[in-house]
């Protein structure tokens, strides 16, 4: 409890308790909205306003407009100073030492508070420290003008720069300064932009006038001026940009040098713009809001509406390559959405796939719950079955409304934990996919591991769909709707831009006699026989050997488990082998690595896991530990916004959607080369452990028998990473250590309280509980 605010409340409601339309706020000494809106009606009541109500609008602003500047000797109404006063005070600044009096505590405060804000200076430029209109809006709400947890120096520097350049301007409020790209600054940005474009009456909205301005307004390399400040500016807030495992990102500047064009070329490609690396309109409004230019060519659609052969002739004469269609429609619908009978042929036989879609209403709040989720699931894979769609199918589940984050967190989340739960109680035939805004589908991955996005981005005005950057794993974006016509045939179409590129392929059969994974089992039990003919050396691990020879076979590796077979490699390569590099996990739908895989296995098989659980070694280093000390080495990297070992490792350790040294398909090719070699060391030749792990059940147990297996318990797991860390006592522990870590602080080096938190950050992750939630949702 904060005295100072609770003085504030207690002296609000005491005085204007009994004024007409007041709501007393609760004293508690608590911060929030409800102190904020009394204050505003108590501020209401002094400008002569009845009845008063929880609202700075516009009438407040033209009474306030009136008196003027309010500062050092204003004397004309006490009361409204000490409104001032006990809003500062609210706002974390020291108010007064005499209420009622602007005093030069008042002064010290509201200066503070401009500086913090960006707005030191009037509109004239001369010192300020004096109150008008838009300053005392900012003194009585609840945005932040110093860095939050979740904020970054880089973005509270360009609120600060907009508001500073921006704050007189009359379409222009004055917004936070909390580090947080947001809607708020999303829409002051846009205002900026339009009062650079000369538009007349910026309102904040990606009109025409806007489109039509930004279409004159190409900045490219070696340009300078305010468009390229505004431009680098769009470009901090949609970072980072994830290419392959890389994360782009960029800064504000005045000069389009080659790193911004660089960082654009990185922006294009991930947002399935053609890459010129400079800032054209497609970029521009890919920057700016979900639908990007609705105009541009897009290869994938959606709609409700039947696709007949003339229908399918005219998509694939168009350019698209993919539709989605539902595969359930409510009883009570009167839309006849579901697919039709013969239907899937008429798509695939003109060359295209498709992407299926369970919808049921998905329009309000209470259509979201654990129980209705795993209904859900339950009929859609009932459905999907029935319309024979392959193994390892994304089916996308809808939120089709403008779901706040306070609906994400209460029901959406619980609505898509029982669709994995309903999706896994069938064996985890199908995999679960999200549509909604992007703040949705951001969310549902994070915490569900959906395995696709389709970002609902022609609703470019829903909140969920403001300052909020494309998801990672995003595979489409509807970006228009419109009618098509073939002849007398009418129906209507969503655009959808389709990232072909690491995203969701959807499918081009049904009732296909083989899995995701039967490629690579092929493979493997090919090139075994290849081995099985070489006639030297355990055909099982020449396999490994092969498969990881490429990427893992330098002489770091060499020194750790030992060189491959060349003459095998000659020999395999002679029969015309190659590596095949990867291939789709059956239980999540996410790409796997063959080499990390193999390698992880080979490392195992080699140099099996110590007798003494707690102890580590090369084999370890192979797997898990050489990830962890990479890991260890980004955290050492991102010390500056993670100073929390911990909250490092729980945002981005093994992370659906989050690109680091340690992705959520490092730990799959972790667990499933250590549990493929354990039943190779048991005697199971490799081609078996491939096959019964991807074609029978062993990838739905895989996190939890890998955490039995190697980590057994919570302490032993908190352990082990402290040894593969620090360990002293094996010389390829070490080796691995010096090597993987590079000049980073040695984790021996470190405060053992701070290097713990780390730990228990990679245990916490491992646990038995996420590792569950992962197994459900893979």
């Amino acid at each position: 409890m904060d005295p100072k605010v609770l003085a504030a409340q207690t002296w609000v409601n005491d005085t204007y308790g009994q004024v007409l339309g007041y709501q007393p706020c609760p004293e508690d000494g608590h911060v929030g909205w409800s102190t904020s809106y009394s204050l505003i009606m108590a501020l209401q009541h002094e400008l002569g306003i009845s009845p008063v109500v929880a609202s700075f609008g516009p009438t407040t602003v033209a009474r306030l407009e009136a008196l003027g500047e309010i500062g050092p000797g204003w004397n004309v109404n006490s009361r409204i100073v000490r409104i001032i006063q006990h809003g500062l005070f609210c706002k974390g600044y020291w108010g007064a030492n005499t209420y009622g009096e602007f005093d030069s505590t008042t002064v010290d405060g509201v200066r503070d508070l401009r500086v913090n804000m960006g707005v030191p200076y009037d509109a004239a430029g001369i010192s300020s420290s004096t109150v008008n209109a838009k300053i005392f809006r900012c003194i009585l709400n609840m945005d932040a003008y110093v860095v939050l947890a979740s904020g970054t120096d880089k973005v509270r520097v360009i609120q600060q720069w907009l508001n500073g350049r921006y704050w007189h301007k009359d379409a222009y409020s004055i917004g936070p300064c909390d580090g947080i790209y947001s809607r708020d600054v999303q829409k002051s940005f846009l205002i900026a932009l339009q009062y650079e474009l000369g538009i007349a009456a910026p309102n904040g909205y990606f009109g025409s006038g806007t489109q039509a301005g930004l279409k004159t307004h190409t900045v490219r390399e070696g340009d300078s001026g305010i468009f390229v400040e505004l431009f680098s500016a769009a470009c901090v807030f949609n970072e980072p940009v994830p290419v392959g495992d890389v994360l782009w990102r960029s800064a504000q500047r005045s000069v389009f040098d080659e790193q911004l064009a660089q960082f654009v070329a990185a922006f294009q490609g991930f947002s399935q713009l053609s890459v010129s690396k400079e800032g054209d309109f497609p970029t521009w409004a890919q920057l700016l809001v979900s639908m990007g230019d609705p105009e541009r060519p897009a290869n994938g659609c959606d709609t409700r509406f039947e696709i007949t052969a003339s229908r399918a002739e005219w998509l694939a004469n168009n350019g698209y390559q993919i539709v989605g269609r539902y595969i359930f429609d409510p009883p009570d619908s009167s839309l006849d959405k579901e697919i039709k009978p013969g239907e899937l042929a008429t798509i695939f036989d003109a060359g295209m796939r498709v992407l299926p879609i369970y919808q049921d209403s998905a329009r309000i709040l209470a259509d979201f719950t654990y129980a209705q989720g795993y209904q859900h699931a339950l009929n859609a894979h009932e459905l999907a079955s029935g319309y024979g769609f392959n193994r390892g199918t994304v089916i996308y589940f809808a939120v089709d409304y403008d779901a706040t984050q306070e609906d994400i967190t209460a029901s959406i989340i619980p609505y898509f934990q029982g669709v994995q739960g309903g999706l896994a109680y069938n064996g985890k035939q199908y995999v679960h996919g999200v549509y909604g805004s992007r703040n949705v589908c951001a969310n549902v991955t994070e915490k569900t591991f959906a395995r696709h996005s389709f970002i609902s981005g022609m609703s470019w005005g829903f909140s969920g769909n403001l300052g909020f950057p494309l998801p990672t794993n995003w595979s489409y974006n509807q970006i228009k709707e419109f009618e098509v016509t073939v002849g007398s045939d009418q129906f209507d179409l969503d655009n959808d831009v389709w990232r072909i590129e690491n995203g969701d392929p959807g499918q081009s059969s049904v009732n296909a006699p083989i899995g995701p994974a039967d490629e690579f089992i092929d493979y493997v039990d090919r090139l075994y026989d290849c081995a099985l003919e070489y006639g030297t050396g355990n055909p099982s691990q020449l396999v490994m050997e092969y498969i990881r020879h490429v990427r893992y076979n330098d002489w770091k590796w060499e020194g750790l488990i030992g060189a491959v077979d060349d003459d095998f490699i000659t020999y395999a390569n002679g029969r015309g082998f190659t590596v095949m590099t990867d291939f789709q996990d059956p239980f999540t739908g996410y790409t796997v690595g063959t080499e990390h895989l193999m390698a992880t296995a080979n490392a195992q098989l080699l140099v099996p896991q110590p007798e003494n659980p707690k102890s580590v070694n090369a084999g370890d280093i192979g797997g898990w530990g050489g990830d962890l000390l990479t890991f260890y080495a980004d955290w050492r990297d991102a010390a500056d916004s993670y100073s929390s070992g911990y909250t490092f490792c729980m945002e981005k350790l093994a992370t659906p959607g989050v690109t680091t040294s340690f992705g959520f398909t490092d730990l799959i090719e972790d667990a499933d080369g250590y549990l493929m070699a354990r039943k190779v060391m048991a005697g199971t030749d490799i081609v078996t452990a491939v096959r019964q792990h991807y074609n029978e059940d062993g990838g739905l147990r895989r996190f939890s028998d890998y955490y039995q297996q190697r980590f057994t318990s919570a302490d032993d797991c908190h352990f082990l990473a402290h040894n593969i860390l620090t360990a002293a006592d094996d010389g390829k522990v070490v080796a691995a250590q010096v090597g993987l870590i590079g000049m980073h602080e040695p984790p021996a080096a470190m405060p053992y309280s701070k290097l713990e938190e780390f730990e228990s950050g990679f245990a916490d992750t491992c646990r038995p509980s996420r590792c569950l939630t992962m197994a459900a949702s893979s």
